[in-house]
């Protein structure tokens, strides 16, 4: 009988010690269309699509397929969707089932930190003082890092005007439904609000739309999708 042989990851430290070694760090972006990789000491990114049926267990092979010939010690996941304290809290909109409840530890058979996408992206871009993150993509990711303390938040639900929220105003649906221009007016006018409901010293606005954007109002920034990659990177600086 022949036996189908198994990609398993490979976690150096499932299988020995690193003490007193710099850790390398795995960090998996998990997106609506995609997931992207990137590992401590490699210089390029790598992705695999995702989609309406991706499960966790689907997205762990993929990863592990997708980095093959890398070598990492522990794992960070930034997710679309509430995390608190290192659990999932709801069931992704954009993806398959099966995510709350997972065991991505024993999946990947070596540590991992899980924390809001939004918030990974945040913390790779954080220079100091009392930075917002947004999140300009298919909705609207938050998060705000004070004194370099993170606090993911949920602020697309939250209303804003005739009926409708802050996320159908500067997510995907705004831009499809009100155009270019009238989506560029909402999101001057929601970044400031917010910026100055949550007293940030700055903004960073990351995501795919944000570089639609024309002009920026004062004390705002764009970002970059590979600070994510930072952010995940930094989790594990922190902790160590």
């Amino acid at each position: 009988m022949t036996r189908q042989r198994i990609d398993r990851p490979f976690c150096r430290s499932a299988s020995r010690s690193v003490r007193g070694q710099v850790r390398k760090v795995l960090v998996v972006d998990v997106g609506g269309t995609s997931v992207k990789i990137f590992a401590s000491g490699q210089q390029t990114v790598r992705k695999f699509h995702s989609g309406s049926k991706l499960t966790p267990k689907q997205m762990v092979a993929g990863v592990v397929k997708a980095a093959k010939g890398w070598t990492y010690d522990v794992v960070s996941i930034g997710y679309p969707g509430p995390v608190s304290r290192g659990m999932l809290l709801e069931e992704p909109k954009n993806l398959g089932p099966g995510w709350v409840g997972f065991d991505f530890k024993k999946a990947f058979g070596c540590p991992v930190k899980l924390i809001n996408d939004a918030a990974m992206q945040a913390l790779g871009s954080y220079e100091g003082g009392r930075m917002l993150f947004l999140g300009l993509g298919t909705g609207l990711g938050s998060a705000l890092i004070a004194d370099n303390a993170i606090m993911p938040m949920e602020l697309a639900h939250l209303p804003y005007k005739n009926g409708r929220t802050f996320e159908d105003y500067v997510g995907l649906r705004g831009l499809e439904r009100r155009g270019k221009a009238k989506w560029r007016r909402a999101v001057d006018d929601v970044v400031t609000r917010l910026k100055t409901a949550l007293v940030a010293d700055y903004v960073v606005l990351g995501g795919g739309n944000a570089m639609k954007l024309t002009q920026l109002p004062e004390g705002v920034r764009l970002g970059d999708n590979t600070h994510a990659f930072i952010g995940g990177q930094r989790l594990w600086e922190a902790a160590e």
